[in-house]
């Protein structure tokens, strides 16, 4: 077996590009024909290719899954059956990932397979979340619900993703423009100025001499620099996805008052609106909280939840260990043990999310009003070294002369 590429005109007449896996070119071309595609090339993927698609591949976005969700839903209540369905998604997405993963889907589920198991051969395209929420809702005849469920959930997904994005555009611009001011300034500016220091016959403040040093060593060694900066980025990068280095992130996020509050907030809403839709669609209590684990990025939490799923098979209710992890704010595990005791869990958990995704909201406009200040206060102190370098000299000179 190996590794295709190939370019193919779909039935819209839209050019299509993606990899499929086949004994050989002929084998590839039957393949690709049976999903009605006109194949107008394949070629063997070579060693650089292959990492050439590792390293570009396209991203899935939540908006383009909540799509999937919403149009699936609209052609399914219109009598289209599944596979057509699948057939029309995937000719009318332009993410070229996508409509290849739909594709695989559809040679699944011709194959006699459901479509929750169709959509699980592709883990890296469709979250474990949506599939067993599919799973659910073809088990109970409520697909078109649960359909509905996952898209309002990618929905908040996107939005909320899309708020801290937004949040963070002002920072990241700014202190990019900050560093490349810095360091033409250290590499045009100073060196500039160096010969008249030397002229002056005087001895240079300390100040200075730390400036000229760093322009120097820059313009010097900058093929040294740049690599171990370069390293020391992969480094940390590596490092933060082991444990003990995901671990201490996740802790350090607890310890800086105004990133804990957006953490945590961000983890109430994506536990209550998770929770909430997966109990909709006829999960487990036990499953759902385990899929829920799975989806928080800081560990500290994931460890929480998955503790809780052990105490809920012993019987527990889940707002007990919610509430003895410390972690998560009282209203939530209130609330849900408000919920659990009047018998609609389901109902609170999406009051819940609701609530949170604003208090998200709020909690990335309040981290932005702390961060444009401490960025102008950084900026202006960069800034003000690198006058006080140059002026402290002149400052000397003049009152030399002054003094004659």
């Amino acid at each position: 077996m190996a590794d295709y590429g190939y370019v193919a005109i779909a039935n819209n007449g839209r050019e299509v590009k993606g990899t499929i896996v086949a004994e050989n070119p002929d084998s590839a071309r039957a393949q690709l024909k049976s999903q009605g595609l006109m194949v107008t090339e394949v070629k063997e993927q070579g060693l650089l290719d292959k990492d050439l698609k590792i390293g570009f591949k396209q991203k899935i976005t939540p908006r383009e899954l909540a799509v999937f969700c919403r149009q699936f839903v609209s052609m399914s209540r219109a009598g289209v059956t599944i596979l057509e369905c699948l057939n029309l998604l995937r000719e009318q997405t332009e993410n070229a990932r996508l409509a290849q993963a739909i594709r695989d889907v559809q040679t699944n589920v011709e194959k006699g397979e459901t479509l929750a198991n169709g959509l699980e051969s592709q883990p890296d395209v469709f979250p474990s979340l949506m599939c067993t929420t599919i799973a659910a809702g073809e088990a109970s005849g409520s697909l078109e619900v649960s359909l509905e469920r996952m898209a309002d959930q990618f929905e908040k997904s996107a939005k909320t993703q899309a708020l801290v994005k937004k949040a963070m555009i002002y920072p990241i611009v700014v202190a990019i423009v900050a560093l490349a001011v810095v360091i033409l300034m250290l590499i045009k500016v100073i060196p500039s100025y160096t010969d008249m220091f030397a002229d002056l016959g005087t001895e240079l403040p300390k100040i200075t001499k730390m400036v000229v040093a760093a322009s120097d060593f820059i313009m010097n060694y900058w093929f040294i620099l740049v690599p171990v900066i370069a390293g020391i980025w992969v480094g940390l990068k590596a490092y933060f996805k082991t444990d003990s280095g995901q671990l201490m992130w996740s802790t350090f996020q607890l310890k800086v008052p105004a990133v804990k509050n957006l953490v945590v907030k961000s983890a109430c809403s994506s536990l209550a609106r998770t929770l909430s839709t997966l109990l909709a669609a006829g999960v487990g209590l036990t499953d759902a909280v385990e899929i829920v684990s799975n989806t928080m990025t800081n560990v500290l939490f994931r460890d929480a939840l998955r503790f809780a799923r052990d105490e809920v098979m012993k019987g527990v209710p889940l707002s007990e260990p919610i509430e003895d992890s410390g972690l998560f704010p009282p209203m939530l595990y209130h609330m849900m043990r408000i919920g659990e005791e009047a018998g609609n869990s389901e109902e609170m958990l999406t009051k819940l999310a609701d609530y949170y995704d604003e208090e998200v909201e709020m909690a990335v406009q309040s981290l932005m009003a702390m961060m444009e200040p401490m960025i102008i206060l950084v900026l202006a102190g960069v800034v003000g070294v690198l006058v006080g370098a140059i002026m402290a000299p002149m400052l000397a000179m003049y009152k030399a002369m002054d003094s004659l």
